[in-house]
């Protein structure tokens, strides 16, 4: 099981470091709700390596037959490793780029407040709620663990949906 997990988290963890490096040149939006809606879309593509790693695992090392737990806790592993490449990814990405990322992303966020009708007093209370939180930002101790809580539960979710449905052995059954 722990080879399906290198190899399948291995290949989900590429496609979302790639797709999200690709989506950082081609996707810019003023506010940054683009380029959320596209990360979250590529992991989930990517994500749907999970589904791929039970499936295999079930017909080719189980016979054709996989439990609930034993499908979750596969999906799980596949989903960690592709988190860790997510988060080491984004990690190098934002070193690299001197950290520019936290001023756009503040100055986006102000300026849709701003558009969505706030008064100066509501957009200066919430300048000063993101100026502390890019400074907890600043910290690699805070950083990653929420840079890997962005696509975790996101795996977690398509383990289970993937578990549930994998464990029926009628659905897409394995071939002579």
């Amino acid at each position: 099981m722990s080879r399906i997990i290198l190899i399948f988290g291995s290949l989900s963890g590429l496609t979302v470091s790639a797709l999200m490096l690709l989506g950082f040149t081609l996707i810019r939006s003023e506010h940054g709700s683009g380029s959320e809606a596209f990360g979250y879309l590529t992991m989930l593509l990517a994500l749907s390596f999970i589904f791929l790693a039970i499936k295999r695992h079930r017909d080719i090392n189980l016979g054709g037959v996989i439990k609930f737990w034993q499908a979750l806790v596969l999906g799980a592993g596949v989903a960690a490793l592709a988190g860790l490449f997510y988060t080491l990814t984004w990690e190098i990405y934002f070193n690299l780029s001197g950290g520019g990322f936290m001023d756009a992303y503040m100055a986006g966020q102000i300026e849709a407040q701003r558009e969505a009708g706030a008064s100066e007093a509501e957009i200066e209370a919430f300048r000063e709620q993101m100026h502390g939180f890019a400074d907890l930002y600043a910290n690699w101790w805070f950083r990653l663990p929420m840079t890997f809580s962005e696509i975790f539960p996101v795996g977690l979710l398509v383990s289970l949906v993937s578990a549930a449905l994998l464990r029926n052995p009628r659905l897409l059954p394995r071939t002579a």
